[in-house]
């Protein structure tokens, strides 16, 4: 995997937002996780979308029902298990 992306702020989509962008033209595989109050960034549409394109995109099931109960996750949800293991697989991690 070239890249992995850890999102844990609410406030990481003006930077995450281009740089999904940049790794889709680039043809860069990448996996997403989203934890504490980043899972509140799934609420983009563009983001949705980009995600369609990641080899793997996961929300943290705990931080989803802290921040989301009343909604469904649009994507995986998972744990801090699969966080470690996109992590291992990961050649480059990018936190935001």
């Amino acid at each position: 995997m070239d890249l992995m992306y850890t999102v844990s702020q609410r406030d990481a989509l003006p930077i995450l937002l281009p740089l999904l962008r940049a790794s889709k033209r680039r043809g860069a595989q990448w996996t997403c996780f989203f934890t504490d109050s980043g899972v509140e960034a799934l609420d983009s549409d563009e983001l949705r979308h980009l995600l369609t394109c990641a080899t793997q995109a996961v929300a943290c099931e705990f931080s989803w029902q802290r921040y989301r109960k009343d909604t469904p996750c649009p994507i995986e949800s998972g744990s801090q298990t699969n966080n470690s293991a996109m992590t291992a697989e990961a050649r480059h991690l990018i936190s935001l």
